[in-house]
């Protein structure tokens, strides 16, 4: 832990918690206009007028009752750690929810500093708060800000820096010690008291660390500071509390308010069905008996604790917030669209549809020009180096496989952006709503939506944000579906065989045939990751039907700044995994698609060059020798390591319409699928090498089979892309699942069903338009 003060944010999610982080430490984590976003801490250094802290982005919570992993983390950062200052951000237009957080962390004694955050919002809706009333009652500063557009920042850094000078001044009158003190003052153990007395703590708590973490001193507050307010409870309720209370002091050496935040946390948290860890046995022992107990004498212990506390929230409310005149508001005419059962499902076609458009043609003047640069690239080594097997590796190797990722790199920052315009307007959490339903029917968790929504940017964040998720059953089958979300990394694949398989002016309707393929294989993707859902929901994880309460946010207009840095952060993670991947597997690749060389082979082509330089001369002389050339280099990739094993797997994959060369490529796309583009620049560049290298997708068009027939069909195309969105081919994909689940099982498991059902699938597609007549040439 760090030695600098922590100061942490806690808040609601979606209050602009992150957005006043990126703020106030001048980095750039993610931000979006949607629930559950934030899933670990994130931290930076952060300058509190003379202070030099750590500033921490927590997990958005509601309160501080942790029912899923990451309000777990909110919960243990609050009341384990140590911080020297808790920023509370409220969404000042929704007090009535937002202050309930504020509330309990304000009984816990810890230093509160309150950020009113959306200002701007408030005003425009007419409603005013009045900041000194809060203030006086939750024992706080309150800072009115507007985080996204830095308003009340400096104001927010005074106060949390007259906090963190509070505590330092207390500090040093706790260390000064009176000078006629004797030196042999006794402590404060009795005299008489024997020397093997046991400690207060009880034999059965656990000795985790954890547990016997350092926690804050939540003593009165600073003079001129009134105490935060404490609900009132009934006699029944405030015994239970105390009884609570008095183990957790003991357990966990809390101080008296302290352990009453922990009492109040363990009786609205734990219960038998709870998935919380590093919980002391004895806390988790005395909560569940005090609920036994209330349950057999017929009261509800949650809800009078929650009562009690809403009723003072009441008080507070009507005390310090008036209302804004009742008035029509544009989100509620937009949604009565959005979050229509039906309507709202045709405006995301729509919407996806205008989406996969723009791919295409917003992308292909940017995908030229790259691919014009690799070719020139290549072109310029060759004239520039000595012929040998190292200018090979750059050209054939390097260039051409790192080369024939970046020329897709236009795509998929596009649709990052257009993800995070969606996300950040606030028009994804209408589409969560909507499709729910759809949802719920498969077995998914509604909050399963951000998840397979971040599945399409790539499934190890996506694996990670099913934190949010409260019961582990509902996080393992969306963990086990979400892989069959198109990725990325699956994007370029999609393109090239596109490219390839259909001439550029081709059109249906007023859609580009680019975007119809790309709108049928994400359908396809999305299909067939809710059909996983509902099988292993009724099989492997078995369990009831899930609920959702969703929090709709307003549409807000998103924050250029936000939209660049984010699709740059994400497409800088893009090219940093994929380009060490993909370079470090290319040059593998190419050394074994170049060697064994065969002797014999070399000598026969020699002697035919020989041949030919006595018989020709000039031009027709350059064009044979360009040809044998070539046709050496084919038939010495056959020799090769990979291409044994392409050839050894080829009696598999020829009934899916794939020839060994592909089968080269798809076994490097075990490891990352990013690497099956940059394979087959590698085996085509090599098989096929010229002079002037032509794009991949040219060569992919002029390539046969040994029949002479053409590989890449519309019919074979539809069937690589098809195995493609099924297969699980991602090395990363299944250490996260890894460590997610904390079993081998679930991924061995995911990876043989997403395998089975890619060759299934793909064989019945290839073999069943090959029955009908489809796609030979």
């Amino acid at each position: 832990m760090s030695d600098k003060p922590l100061v942490y944010l806690v808040g609601n999610p979606n209050a602009g918690k992150t957005t006043l982080f990126n703020r106030l430490a001048g980095v750039r984590a993610r931000t979006g206009n949607y629930p559950g976003v934030t899933v670990e801490r994130r931290t930076a250094a952060w300058r509190a007028g003379p202070h030099a802290a750590e500033l921490v982005d927590l997990p958005g919570t509601y309160s501080l009752s942790a029912r899923s992993p990451e309000e777990q983390i909110a919960v243990d950062a609050l009341l384990r750690d140590a911080p020297a200052v808790v920023v509370v951000v409220l969404d000042g237009t929704s007090l009535e929810r937002s202050l309930y957080l504020a509330l309990q962390v304000c009984e816990t004694g810890l230093p509160t500093v309150v950020a009113l955050n959306m200002m701007d919002e408030v005003r425009a809706s007419g409603m005013d708060v009045d900041v000194d009333v809060l203030a006086a009652r939750l024992g706080a500063d309150v800072v009115p800000v507007v985080a996204s557009r830095s308003e009340g920042l400096d104001a927010l850094t005074a106060a949390v820096a007259a906090r963190l000078d509070e505590q330092r001044l207390e500090e040093e009158r706790a260390t000064d010690t009176p000078t006629d003190a004797p030196t042999d003052a006794p402590t404060d153990v009795p005299t008489d008291a024997p020397t093997d007395a046991p400690t207060d703590t009880p034999t059965d708590a656990p000795t985790d660390d954890r547990d016997q973490a350092a926690l804050p001193s939540a003593g009165e507050p600073p003079a001129g500071r009134p105490a935060p307010p404490a609900p009132v409870l009934g006699a029944e309720a405030e015994a239970d509390v105390e009884a609570v209370a008095r183990v957790a002091a003991d357990v966990l050496k809390a101080p008296p308010r302290l352990a009453r935040a922990w009492a109040l946390w363990a009786l609205l948290s734990l219960d038998r069905d709870d998935e919380l860890h590093d919980v002391p046995a004895a806390l988790r022992a005395i909560a569940q008996a005090r609920h036994e107990a209330a349950d057999a004498a017929g009261r509800d212990l949650d809800l009078e604790l929650v009562a009690a506390r809403y009723a003072l929230l009441d008080q507070l409310i009507s005390d310090a917030v008036r209302p804004g005149p009742p008035k029509p508001r544009l989100t509620d005419r937009i949604d009565a669209v959005l979050v229509h059962p039906v309507a709202g499902l045709v405006a995301f076609a729509a919407v996806m549809f205008v989406v996969f458009e723009s791919l295409f043609r917003w992308s292909e003047p940017a995908i030229g020009l790259i691919e014009e640069g690799i070719a020139a690239s290549q072109g310029w080594l060759r004239g520039v180096m000595t012929e040998g097997p190292f200018r090979d590796l750059l050209t054939d190797g390097v260039v051409a496989g790192v080369g024939n990722v970046l020329v897709f790199v236009p795509q998929i920052a596009l649709l990052f952006l257009l993800i995070s315009f969606l996300e950040d307007s606030g028009y994804l959490a209408r589409v969560a709503f909507v499709i729910d339903r759809v949802m719920k029917s498969v077995g998914l968790h509604g909050k399963a939506f951000v998840p397979l929504l971040s599945g399409f940017a790539c499934a190890v964040p996506a694996v990670l944000a099913t934190r949010t998720i409260a019961s582990r059953k509902d996080r393992l089958v969306t963990m086990m579906a979400l892989p069959l979300m198109s990725c990325s990394a699956r994007l370029p694949i999609y393109v090239l065989v596109t490219a390839t398989i259909f001439p550029a002016d081709t059109r249906v309707g007023v859609f580009s045939v680019g975007a119809v393929v790309l709108f049928s294989m994400y359908s396809l993707s999305v299909a067939a990751t809710l059909g996983a859902a509902a099988v292993l929901r009724r099989t492997a994880v078995r369990g009831p039907r899930p609920t959702m309460v969703l929090e709709l946010p307003p549409y807000r207009l998103p924050v250029l700044r936000n939209l660049v840095g984010t699709t740059w952060d994400r497409v800088k993670t893009f090219l940093v995994d994929a380009g060490t991947i993909i370079l470090a597997l290319t040059i593998v690749l190419w050394a074994l698609l170049s060697f064994p060389k065969s002797a014999d082979v070399g000598a026969r082509y020699e002697a035919e060059r020989a041949a030919a330089t006595a018989a020709l001369e000039g031009e027709a002389l350059d064009e044979r020798l360009a040809a044998l050339d070539a046709a050496e280099a084919g038939e010495q990739l056959e020799h090769s390591i990979a291409g044994r094993l392409g050839k050894g797997i080829e009696p598999a994959i020829e009934p899916l319409g794939m020839d060994w060369r592909m089968g080269v490529g798809v076994l490097g796309a075990f490891a990352a699928r990013e690497v099956f583009i940059s394979t087959l620049g590698v085996v085509f560049g090599i098989g096929e090498a010229d002079e002037e290298s032509s794009p991949l997708r040219e060569q992919l068009r002029d390539a046969t089979r040994r029949d002479g027939s053409k590989l890449m069909t519309p019919l074979s195309g539809v069937a690589l892309m098809v195995f493609f969105v099924l297969a699980c081919q991602c090395m990363s994909t299944i250490a996260v699942v890894r460590r997610e689940s904390g079993s081998w099982k679930w991924p061995a498991l995911m990876f043989g069903y997403m395998t089975a059902l890619a060759y299934v699938v793909t064989l019945i597609v290839y073999q069943t338009g090959l029955a009908l007549g489809w796609g030979l040439g």
